[in-house]
């Protein structure tokens, strides 16, 4: 079975071939590796053959392992965000990938103006229509990014997306695209946006050759999530 450092060197070495296809440069790329549901140890793991970025779905998970890890590494939040627990992801994360309402907007200023900080956040669209997935939906995305852009403790960097799951990685490039156009007409529109996050195991490499600058990958680093 392949060690968690040598599937990190695979995914960098994919992730730099997809870079260099598209005329790009590879450290425009960042690598969140996702660690929902991944052991402390395993973590750690991780964070020694090179990982900087984790990326968490849960806030009370996080928080037991950012205690007992600390702040050696960022902390990503890239899960579902409830408005109640706002409170706690402002103190525990150095950036939100999926601000996907003007309440929840609303409420991570308020509770980071209390904070004394500015907390980096990235808007999550839903591209695909899906009734499982979150986001806001593409037409409502100009008036909310605005909404957000207006947020003086909130600094909105990008967009995140998360298209459906497909057998084929090839399949998920029309939603990239699609994320990728609208941060340009949202730059155009004045609202400057450096990041996007799309792209995870399964097909991280076309979200690179479409633009991605965060791509959140779990299971080809960590294997196979335990159910």
């Amino acid at each position: 079975m392949s060690t968690i450092r040598e599937n990190l060197v695979h995914v960098m070495e994919r992730i730099e071939k997809a870079a260099r296809r598209v005329g790009r440069d590879p450290k425009e790329v960042k690598l969140v590796a996702v660690s929902k549901t991944v052991e402390v140890n395993r973590i750690k793991e991780a964070i020694a053959a090179g990982i900087s970025i984790l990326g968490e779905n849960y806030v009370q998970e996080a928080k037991r392992k950012i205690e007992e890890i600390g702040r050696q590494v960022e902390w990503h939040f890239i899960g579902h965000l409830q408005t109640n627990k706002a409170k706690y992801a402002v103190r525990l994360f150095d950036m939100i990938h999926s601000v996907d309402s003007l309440s929840l907007a609303e409420e991570l200023n308020r509770r980071a103006e209390k904070e004394g900080q500015v907390i980096k956040v990235m808007m999550e669209v839903n591209l695909s229509g899906e009734r499982t997935k979150f986001g806001t939906e593409e037409e409502k995305a100009f008036e909310l990014a605005k909404k957000i852009f207006e947020l003086r403790n909130l600094s909105l960097v990008g967009l995140m997306t998360m298209p459906p799951y497909f057998d084929s990685p090839e399949a998920s490039r029309p939603y990239f695209i699609k994320l990728r156009e609208l941060k340009e007409r949202l730059e155009k529109e004045g609202i400057p946006l450096k990041e996007l996050s799309m792209g995870m195991s399964s097909d991280f490499e076309i979200a690179i050759e479409e633009g991605a600058t965060y791509v959140r990958v779990g299971t080809a680093i960590f294997g196979p999530r335990s159910k």
